[in-house]
């Protein structure tokens, strides 16, 4: 089948293959070059070849003076549209969230090697946490972030801490690759992270992964440690759990 043919269920194949590449750009960190494109997808060169040169006239790719091929800027405006609209799908569920535990709750998204929160409702009390829509942080040190490495296999974990550093913004936060690992390999075996004052000293943050969420995204409710003790957990997990299976159905509802 040429490259502008239908596939089967009504999927164009050729528009089918530009996204595979794209994400596999995203993938294998968004510097590569035709050959190693080549060798990690099932296509013909020639075929990858054309594909590239329609995303790279179009701004969604790249082509670097090494030659290599990277993602393009036109893609940072459908990712953050994407993002706002996501968001907004998810602040009725944070909403209810807030209204149970009356905790500020948030969501965020993996955005390259760091966080980015793209919807958050704050809790009614005058002592709360705040945290801005569009605002990124680091993941070894954030609930949300933790719950998002813990999707990831240890290898790219290593990988992101290698290019980011661990930063340790209060005495408590994790500063070694092995102390990470540890964390989220606990963090899958109970199903939920916690930022225990790693960001800010007198805060704490409980945090689950959305399931099978397009990019890596967690919904978390946090405020200070005075309200939000360990008993806390005990009534904010089972909410967590219930507000990210329903992100994840509302993102997928037809």
């Amino acid at each position: 089948m040429s490259d502008n043919g239908s596939a089967s269920g009504g999927s164009v194949q050729s528009v089918r293959r530009a996204f595979d590449l794209l994400e596999l750009l995203t993938d294998m960190g968004g510097v590569v070059t035709l050959s190693e494109l080549a060798s990690a997808i099932d296509l013909p060169l020639p075929t990858i070849h054309r594909l590239l040169r329609t995303l790279v006239a179009l701004g969604y790719a790249r082509q670097l003076p090494n030659r290599r091929y990277a993602l393009g800027p036109r893609l940072i405006r459908l990712g953050e549209g994407a993002g706002k609209q996501f968001g907004a799908l998810a602040r009725p569920q944070l909403a209810e969230l807030v209204a149970q535990l009356d905790e500020s709750a948030n969501m965020a998204m993996l955005d390259g090697d760091m966080v980015v929160y793209i919807a958050q409702v704050p809790s009614s009390h005058s002592m709360r946490m705040f945290t801005e829509v569009g605002r990124r942080a680091n993941l070894h040190d954030t609930g949300v972030g933790k719950a998002i490495l813990a999707q990831l296999p240890d290898d790219q974990v290593r990988q992101i801490v290698a290019r980011t550093g661990m930063p340790t913004p209060t005495a408590k936060s994790l500063g070694t690759i092995d102390a990470l690992l540890t964390d989220l390999a606990a963090i899958r075996e109970r199903g939920y992270s916690i930022d225990d004052e790693e960001q800010e000293i007198g805060v704490r943050c409980y945090a689950m992964a959305v399931p099978d969420a397009p990019t890596p995204t967690a919904v978390s409710v946090s405020g200070p440690t005075t309200r939000v003790d360990y008993g806390f957990a005990d009534r904010a997990v089972p909410l967590l759990k219930q507000t990210a299976s329903r992100i994840a159905s509302d993102m997928y509802a037809s």
